[in-house]
């Protein structure tokens, strides 16, 4: 491979990494929700994120929740019945409404909140939809069951933000009377996690899906394996799991997902419109799997497992026999778990891989993907040595003039924009922030990571190349969800809003005025955040 522009490794730091261990109690501290955010607001048509495509405001329209409204979804329909369940289900500890669901012919007026389906699917797509509100109720159509509950998401945030309370609140619960269609700009909308440097227990995951969800994204992609840990159990190889998971960066027990909650997380994930990419990073970054398996190594040695922050150092055996067998179970078996079409093989920094070695690896990795029904997705290294046709590469170097991935992109190969400079949640928000990130792509401030178009990404890249954004979190520096919390807000919400709404519909002024009433709904979760400096919170 060529080698990369300076800096060559995506998780530098300009700091040992003793002196930029978490402090828990500096991240509450300095994100303290109570102290950053405004006074509670009633929610309104304008404060809703990501903002919607069209929103036409009907003064005498509004709606209020009442002991007594019913939540209807279209008779015979699986999709319209889910979406409506886990809105009341949502709505029901902060209301103390009942809220019951119960099914209706389609196209029957519904007073109350209802889901219907529509088979017009002009100016929404597969993932739109329009929210009508009236004196009557609330009516959410769209085309399929992402559509309603993207709907229902909007609803929750156009009610008052103690709707979002686990502990019954005094209404109203009004709406504001208008109508919303809305669909989003990109199809791919995501998040990465890294749950191999510091594990992420299920629950915590499943707290994530959920906030995901809220701001309409529809892809968490879990860095399952990595040189500090490998966090799913494969029945073939089971020391992968439990000797290669046992440990964590900066050591202290690890933790690994069986086959029953990965699934369980999977199936959590499909019922909110989000679909999970695991990935397992191959060749480099494999550590884990060495020290658990000799025969991966060349010299027929196991190394000690590794709870340091640095990479680039590892590496597969290419070409032996064990290795081989060991592409072709993990694949298979991770492949049997992802009813999505994406296994993500990672493939970056591989810098102790030789060219020709990393050249066939990949091309086998490749081949076993398609071998067992996937499409291959990695990080944009990979694009150099597989079929631009057949992979995809997700982008994360912070310059705009890579001519290695534009010419792939010119051959045909498709991209998920993660640019470190935009879209890295581990990288430190400024000077002022507490030490718990990264810093070699640059502070990314909350206007950082939203004032930029992914298209525009690559320079010259054609058009219809760019699937969508990803946030990405690596979690050398954030072992509690405290810690990551604090690093994901506001800027996961921007960059859901970068993902969803067309650029000519965004601006970083809009957007900050909207952050504030969002701020209120993270105080409601119990969520750490940055209170940034360019955002006016209020007192």
């Amino acid at each position: 491979m060529k080698p990369l522009k300076s800096p060559p490794v995506r998780r530098r730091r300009t700091a040992t990494f003793a002196s930029l261990v978490l402090v828990a109690g500096l991240v509450a501290g300095a994100a303290n929700p109570a102290a950053a955010a405004p006074a509670s607001a009633p929610s309104a048509l304008d404060t809703v994120v990501p903002k919607p495509v069209s929103v036409q405001a009907d003064p005498n329209g509004a709606y209020s929740l009442h002991p007594g409204t019913v939540v209807f979804a279209q008779l015979g329909s699986a999709d319209a019945d889910q979406a409506a369940r886990l809105l009341a289900e949502k709505l029901r500890p902060s209301t103390g409404y009942p809220l019951p669901v119960v099914p209706v012919p389609a196209g029957m007026p519904a007073p109350g909140i209802s889901f219907q389906l529509t088979r017009d699917a002009d100016q929404i797509g597969a993932e739109g939809y329009r929210l009508t509100t009236s004196r009557q109720g609330v009516r959410i159509e769209a085309t399929g069951r992402a559509g309603l509950e993207n709907g229902a998401q909007t609803l929750r945030q156009l009610l008052p933000s103690k709707v979002e309370s686990k502990a019954k609140q005094a209404g109203p619960w009004t709406v504001p009377g208008g109508r919303i269609v809305d669909r989003p700009r990109y199809g791919h909308r995501g998040m990465m996690l890294d749950v191999a440097r510091n594990f992420v227990p299920q629950n915590e995951v499943k707290e994530l899906i959920d906030q995901l969800s809220y701001y309409k994204m529809n892809t968490l992609h879990l860095h399952l394996t990595d040189d500090q840990g490998w966090r799913l159990q494969i029945d073939s190889w089971p020391r992968l799991a439990t000797y290669g998971g046992s440990t964590k960066i900066n050591g202290g027990p690890g933790g690994y997902y069986t086959k029953a909650q990965y699934r369980d997380l999977v199936d959590y994930a499909a019922k909110r419109n989000i679909t999970i990419i695991p990935e397992v990073d191959l060749p480099g970054h494999t550590t884990a799997a060495l020290a658990s398996y000799a025969e991966l190594n060349c010299d027929g040695v196991a190394p000690p497992l590794y709870t340091g922050p640095d990479t680039g150092f590892s590496s597969l055996c290419i070409g032996a026999k064990p290795t081989a067998k060991f592409v072709d179970d993990v694949i298979r078996e991770v492949a049997a778990l992802t009813p999505g079409q994406y296994l993500h093989i990672g493939g970056d920094e591989a810098n102790n891989t030789s060219a020709p070695d990393y050249a066939a690896f990949m091309k086998l990795v490749e081949q076993t993907v398609a071998k067992y029904g996937k499409k291959m997705l990695g990080w944009n290294e990979s694009l150099q040595a597989t079929t631009p046709t057949a992979s995809t590469g997700q982008y994360w170097y912070p310059w705009t003039d890579d001519e290695e991935t534009l010419q792939k992109a010119k051959e045909g190969a498709k991209l998920v924009m993660s640019p470190a400079n935009r879209s890295y949640l581990d990288m430190r928000y400024a000077d002022a922030t507490p030490p718990l990130a990264s810093l070699w792509a640059g502070d990314v401030e909350a206007k950082n990571a939203y004032d930029w178009d992914p298209d525009k990404g690559i320079d010259n890249v054609p058009a219809g190349t760019v699937l969508g954004v990803e946030a990405t979190l690596f979690t050398t520096f954030t072992p509690t969800k405290e810690s990551r919390e604090f690093m994901m807000y506001p800027r996961l919400p921007e960059l859901a809003e970068v993902g969803w709404t067309p650029e000519a519909g965004r601006s970083w002024d809009s957007i900050a005025s909207r952050l504030p009433a969002q701020a209120e709904r993270w105080k409601q979760w119990n969520v750490t955040f940055y209170p940034s400096p360019q955002v006016n919170w209020g007192k």
